[in-house]
């Protein structure tokens, strides 16, 4: 994602209200499936790929992990990830690093575990970072990652359709098959995204015999969370993948 929009004072301070900032990893409404899905971290290294304020670095050090380096290209989530690290037991063995998705290139080393949340629908070329994590996970390495799901991005503004009453009518899924650039409305402001099909996720993974497909989920929103927003049981939003290095 070069183009970053989270180190715009004005869009970064709506994300600062959000439940998943606020509250870390318990104001995450796909979190209770995703964790189900992490590997052990017991005396594990991790790379976290697009981290933002860092929640699931933290809780990779917690644990067990004990060397973590988060990647993401705003200093801004960068500034807040080093201010959280300083609050907890063993936070030193987090490494943060300003670096852009389509710059893995530049990261050496080897990990056993590479995680990356809701950062991959920002960067173009999926395949690209399924090369690189190959190349940086250790044999029988894990990857775990979660994106916006693609009947969520694929009409591109992200918007229900509404009655005339203003109430959702329906969620609008149209040129599905045609992956590429999206703009999206999000925190009021327009926001590049890319598209890319469910086939596009799991055949990067699997072709070439890279990875063996572990799990698969489309999380259903808890309990707690429709009652707050009802209608988010009438489309997915998030798909949640772990695979593993052959």
């Amino acid at each position: 994602m070069t183009d970053n929009k989270y180190d715009d004072p004005l869009f970064f301070n709506e994300y600062k209200k959000m439940a998943r900032s606020q509250s870390g990893l318990q104001g995450a409404g796909e979190w209770p499936a995703l964790q189900k899905m992490m590997p052990s971290f017991e005396g594990k290294s991790v790379l976290d790929i697009g981290c933002g304020y860092g929640w699931h670095a933290l809780y990779a050090v917690q644990h067990g992990a004990t060397r973590v380096l988060g990647l993401d290209n705003s200093q801004k989530m960068l500034d807040m990830a080093e201010e959280k690290k300083n609050t907890i037991e063993h936070g030193d063995r987090i490494t943060y690093q300003a670096l852009a998705m389509e710059q893995l290139s530049e990261v050496h080393g080897t990990f056993d575990i590479v995680i990356s949340s809701l950062a991959l629908h920002y960067v173009e070329s999926f395949d690209n970072v399924v090369a690189q994590v190959h190349r940086l996970l250790a044999p029988g390495g894990h990857f775990v990652f979660s994106v916006e799901h693609p009947v969520f991005t694929a009409s591109g503004t992200q918007q229900w359709h509404l009655d005339a009453d203003g109430r959702p009518q329906f969620w609008p899924v149209d040129h599905y098959y045609e992956e590429g650039k999206r703009t999206a409305s999000f925190l009021g402001c327009n926001v590049t995204k890319y598209h890319k099909t469910v086939t596009t996720y799991v055949q990067g993974l699997i072709k070439h015999g890279k990875f063996q497909l572990l799990q698969l989920v489309e999380p259903c929103p808890e309990p707690e969370l429709l009652k707050v927003m009802p209608d988010e049981i009438r489309r997915p939003m998030m798909l949640l993948i772990a695979a593993q290095k052959k």
